[in-house]
């Protein structure tokens, strides 16, 4: 009988404990900006600050790890759908955080900005433009289809 009760009065306690607890919402783990991290496919979800791409717009970013290369796919300053090439490099300045950077092959250039990656998820990460703030894309984690590659 004494065992029933203290039974009882720990699962009275234990549903008290819990319905007072106050729930948490769910928040992604942040990773570390690594070549390894950021590797992959990805797509813009929004840029300019929160702006869409526009009705058939598209980049997709394929990040590579091991020999630091990426593939963008886009058709937004062109009405073709466009492929270009190049090295990124990732860099870690103490104050702001890790800044990424690139060029284009066949002597494209640069890119437009160095971009401060100020957030890194398993399925999404955030550039902001080290000289343009107001410059801020968003990328999730995508499959770049087939059909453009």
């Amino acid at each position: 009988m004494k065992k029933n009760w203290f039974y009882l009065t720990l699962m009275l306690l234990s549903s008290l404990l819990v319905a007072c607890a106050e729930e948490k919402p769910y928040v992604e783990p942040q990773l570390e900006v690594t070549p390894n991290n950021v590797a992959g496919e990805w797509m813009i979800q929004s840029w300019n600050n929160g702006q869409s791409l526009g009705e058939g717009c598209y980049v997709y970013l394929h990040l590579v790890r091991n020999d630091r290369t990426f593939t963008l796919y886009q058709n937004i300053d062109s009405f073709q759908h466009v492929v270009r090439t190049g090295r990124y490099v990732i860099e870690v300045d103490p104050e702001i955080g890790a800044v990424i950077r690139g060029n284009y092959d066949f002597e494209g250039g640069d890119w437009n900005h160095r971009y401060i990656i100020t957030s890194l998820t398993a399925n999404e990460m955030v550039w902001v433009a080290k000289d343009d703030p107001t410059d801020v894309s968003v990328y999730v984690r995508a499959e770049i289809p087939d059909e453009l590659k």
